[in-house]
């Protein structure tokens, strides 16, 4: 019986947490507070809890807002105004193929610092260019363009870390968005450049 590359995949990842639990005890028993690593388990466990709770209803509101565009025609309407854009990055995908409205949605999501709204949105561009993905198995070019992009992405206004400032009493909160502008939109231009380099060798 010949194991699938997806099961060897998983039998490495329980041997890394394995490792890493091993450790985390042996650590915690030469250091004299074995209780100390079980409260940190346990903390961590519970914080996993809410975020996971927290990413399900965002993704829930924004997948289901996604299905009502689709069905009301504005997902098309948007590829369309969006292809002269995305079109010549994406040259793999059809210019009225839906998966350009949804890479669209999810750089307007990154853009406004809205990370996990563009979870959602980025799950479903990656399910859009599968479908024209003839080797399932391995990644196209456009997929890794669109994860470059993904997660380089330009963001005008981070409002997520501004609003974690604001919790913290920054005094000047806002002070970050030309920083951050600057900074991500080198890192955008240095994503593009490396994927589209990359590509010619593939």
């Amino acid at each position: 019986m010949t194991r699938r590359p997806g099961d060897l995949k998983l039998v490495f990842v329980n041997a890394v947490w394995v490792i890493l639990l091993t450790i985390s005890l042996l650590a915690g028993a030469l250091s004299g507070k074995p209780a100390a690593v079980g409260e940190g388990a346990l903390n961590a466990a519970g914080d996993a809890v809410k975020l996971a709770i927290g990413l399900v209803g965002v993704m829930s509101l924004w997948l289901g807002l996604m299905r009502v565009a689709e069905e009301a025609g504005l997902v098309k309407l948007l590829a369309r105004a969006v292809r002269f854009v995305l079109a010549p990055l994406f040259r793999e995908v059809p210019r009225d193929h839906p998966a350009l409205s949804a890479i669209f949605m999810n750089i307007s999501a990154n853009a406004f610092g809205l990370g996990n709204a563009a979870t959602p949105l980025g799950i479903k561009a990656m399910e859009e260019l599968q479908t024209l993905n003839p080797q399932k198995e391995r990644i196209t070019n456009a997929q890794a363009l669109f994860v470059a992009i993904n997660t380089a992405s330009v963001t005008l206004i981070p409002a997520t870390v501004i609003a974690l400032r604001v919790s913290a009493h920054s005094k000047n909160p806002a002070e970050i968005i030309l920083p951050t502008l600057g900074a991500t939109a080198c890192a955008l231009t240095a994503a593009i450049v490396t994927a589209k380099l990359l590509e010619k060798r593939t």
